[in-house]
Formats: structure tokens, sequence, C-alpha cells
């Protein structure tokens, strides 16, 4: 009875721990908070609709009617995608896998930016997807440049609690005059809150959507350490599940492309899909999650590195 009794109390100490955590090929990863699915609230659509090739076009490969598309890196190019349409303020969201094989070097970047239009003074927010050289895992880094602020990097570098090579995961952008939100399956993993000392920084002019893969070796590991090998290639990053609304414009190739969106402000909130209240700042659940994973997950922050920073930029100081 007591052999009985001891299986049973630790069939149940099991079957707990299973609740609070699931196991990876990288060990014990906790199960992060619930929070409310943001992606919920909009369509999907295909790529096919929503972006063009950008570079690497035997690269791109379109599956499922372009519900789905495999975004290449192989020795002969990376590849990318762009939207069709330019964006003030809006939410922008994709499911991505990534390779699996060794990827020291390689990049996955689904991003936001106006460089081609605003070369000196453009605005970005980033997603970047850095593959693994020491630690065998990809790292998550998000950034932000506003108007040609790229001297000052905002650079936060977290570890995933999941294994992004073995299923789809949503990465997200809500951005609208109030804060930029990223969120990985819709958990906030950073917000930039709009304020006075970050205002000059903060992205204001339309921008275009982009999905790209590409060696990164020289960029992202250490000056060319570990770059690609391309005996694991081809590299070989999947995407679904795009969301792209916003403010929209055509894209022309002009600096002085004026939409509505920017010619009246008091007309925007009828424009901007994310304007609402609900989207003005983080609910309690939200924050609960955001807390989470910046402190079980976040392993850099640009507001901490006093090495790089003798005078902290203005943000950092503002609580």
């Amino acid at each position: 009875m007591a052999f009985l009794q001891e299986k049973f109390l630790l069939l149940c100490l099991v079957t707990f721990c299973s609740l609070l955590f699931r196991v990876s090929s990288r060990g014990a990863v906790y199960r992060p908070p619930t929070v409310e699915p943001l992606t919920n609230h909009f369509p999907r659509i295909p790529f096919t609709q929503g972006m063009s090739t950008l570079f690497g076009a035997s690269n791109v490969h379109l599956k499922n009617n372009g519900s789905y598309v495999d975004i290449v890196l192989d020795k002969t190019s990376g590849s990318g995608l762009v939207s069709k349409n330019r964006y003030y303020h809006g939410f922008f969201s994709a499911s991505i896998k990534l390779p699996a094989s060794f990827t020291s070097g390689v990049v996955l970047a689904f991003y936001m930016s106006n460089a081609d239009l605003f070369p000196h003074n453009h605005d970005e927010i980033d997603f970047e997807l850095l593959g693994f050289a020491k630690r065998r895992q990809w790292v998550l880094q998000t950034n932000m440049y506003g108007n040609g602020s790229v001297r000052t990097g905002r650079e936060e570098k977290f570890y995933l609690w999941f294994d992004p090579t073995q299923e789809f995961h949503q990465y997200t952008i809500l951005w609208n005059k109030n804060h930029i939100v990223f969120l990985v399956d819709n958990i906030p993993v950073r917000e930039v809150i709009y304020n006075q000392a970050v205002s000059s920084v903060y992205p204001s002019k339309p921008m275009s959507l982009y999905a790209t893969i590409w060696d990164a070796s020289e960029w992202a590991t250490s000056g060319g350490k570990y770059p690609v090998n391309y005996k694991y290639a081809p590299f070989v990053a999947s995407l679904t599940n795009l969301e792209i609304v916003g403010c929209s414009m055509p894209r022309v190739n002009s600096p002085n492309v004026v939409s509505a969106c920017l010619k009246n402000a008091t007309a925007l909130s009828s424009l901007d899909p994310v304007d609402g209240e609900e989207y003005a700042r983080l609910s309690k659940q939200q924050i609960i999650g955001l807390n989470w994973v910046r402190g079980k997950h976040m392993y850099y922050s640009y507001c901490k590195d006093t090495i790089r920073y003798k005078v902290m930029p203005t943000e950092c100081n503002v609580r």
C-alpha cells in the first residue's frame, strides 16, 4: 500500500510539473502566461495579396495558393518579400518556422522600414532572429530607429521559451501613436511608449513591411567569427498567417508621398485600425506576460549597456 501511495504521489508531481513547463531539446522551458490573442482581431491574407518578391526570386516558394511561403538562403542568394503598400500605424504579423540545421550567421528579419525613401532619415521597427553559434539556439533581437537614429542602437535580446524550428510561432508588431509593441505568440516582449523623451526617435513616417533571410556572418557573428556554413544549406524559413492592417498607401518611390493618413490628424482614428482604446495600452494580462518574458528571457538591453553608452539615451531614464 505504501508503495502504491508513493507511486501515486510521484505521478501527481509529474503531472503538476508538466503544467508548469514543457521540455524541449534545450531543457525545461517554462510555460508562458495566458494572454488575449490580438492576432484573432484581424484577418489573415495570402502572401500573394499582401507582399511581393523583393530579391532572390528563385528562392521564394509560394504554396497553398499563396497562404504559405518559404524563403530560402543558399550559396546563390538569400531572399525576401516586401509589402505591396506602405503603412502608417497598424498591426503586422506572421507565423514563422525557422531552419533547424546549424544556422550560425543566418538571420531572418521581419521588420518595417522606409530606408528606400528616406536613406538618411529613415524609421525602422525590427524583429531579427539570429541563428545560433555557441548556445545552439536561435536568439530574438528587437530594435527601433526613428528619423535616422541609427547611431544609437536600441537593441534588446531574448532567449526564446520554445524551439522555433519545430513549429510555427507568431511574431507581431503593433504600432500606433501611443506605443510600439513587439509580441511573440501574442505575448508582449517589448513596449516602447511614446513620450517626450523618445519623441525624436519614434517612427513617424509610413513604412513597408519586409520578411528576409540573408547571410549576416560579418554582422551577427563577431565580425565573421562564426560564418554561415553552407554545408548545411539550403536554410529554409517558412511563413504563414500573414496579417497586414494599417492606414495604407501605394508604394511610390518618392519621399513626397503624402497619404490621407497624414493629411488630417483628426481623421486618423477612422483610418487607423489600432487607434482604439483597446490598443492604446497593455492590459493587465499583457503586462504580466511582458514582465514574465523580460524577467526570465531577456539577456541584453541597450538601456543597461554602460560600456557602450557613457551617457544613456534619454528614454532610458524615464520610469
